[in-house]
C-alpha cells in the first residue's frame, strides 16, 4: 500500500513538474516581450509598443492556461485577449479598468500585422500614450503572476 502512494506522489510531482515548465516558458517569452516593449518605446516605434504589449498579455494569459491543461494540451490558437481571460477563468476575477485595459490592447494584435490598418492606428500613439500602455501592461503582466 506504501508503494502505491509513493508512486502516486511521484506521478503527481512529475505532473506538477512539467505544468511548471510550461507556465515558465509562457512568463518567459511575456518578461522577454515586456523588455521589447520598452525597447520600441524608446525607438520611436509605437505601433510596436502596442504589438508588443499585446503579446506580454496574451502570454501571461497562456501560461495560466497551460498551468490548468492536460499533459499533452496546450492553450488555445486565439489571440483574443478577452476570450483567453476567460478560458483562463480570470475574466470574472479582473476589476472593469483591466477589462477595459486588455480591450484596450486586443486591437494592436490584428492592426499591427495589417498593412491597411497600420498607418490609422499609429497616428494613434505616441510617446506619452505608449508609456501608458506600458505601465498597464506591467501591472497586469505582474496580477496574472500573483494569480499563478
Amino acid at each position: 500500500m506504501n508503494e502505491f502512494k509513493e508512486l502516486k506522489e511521484v506521478h503527481e510531482q512529475n505532473k506538477t513538474d512539467e505544468s511548471n515548465k510550461k507556465v515558465g516558458y509562457w512568463i518567459k517569452l511575456a518578461d522577454y516581450d515586456y523588455e521589447t516593449a520598452k525597447a520600441m518605446l524608446n525607438t520611436g516605434r509605437y505601433l510596436y509598443v502596442g504589438f508588443m504589449c499585446h503579446q506580454v498579455i496574451e502570454k501571461a494569459l497562456k501560461a495560466v492556461i497551460s498551468r490548468d491543461c492536460g499533459e499533452d494540451e496546450i492553450p488555445p490558437k486565439t489571440h483574443d485577449l478577452s476570450k483567453l481571460a476567460i478560458r483562463a477563468r480570470l475574466f470574472d476575477l479582473m476589476s472593469s479598468g483591466q477589462q477595459d485595459f486588455i480591450e484596450e490592447v486586443n486591437p494592436f494584435n490584428i492592426e499591427a500585422r495589417y498593412p491597411e490598418y497600420k498607418d490609422e492606428i499609429a497616428a494613434g500613439l505616441n510617446k506619452e500614450n505608449c508609456k501608458e500602455l506600458i505601465k498597464g501592461t506591467e501591472e497586469f503582466l505582474c496580477w496574472i503572476k500573483q494569480q499563478l
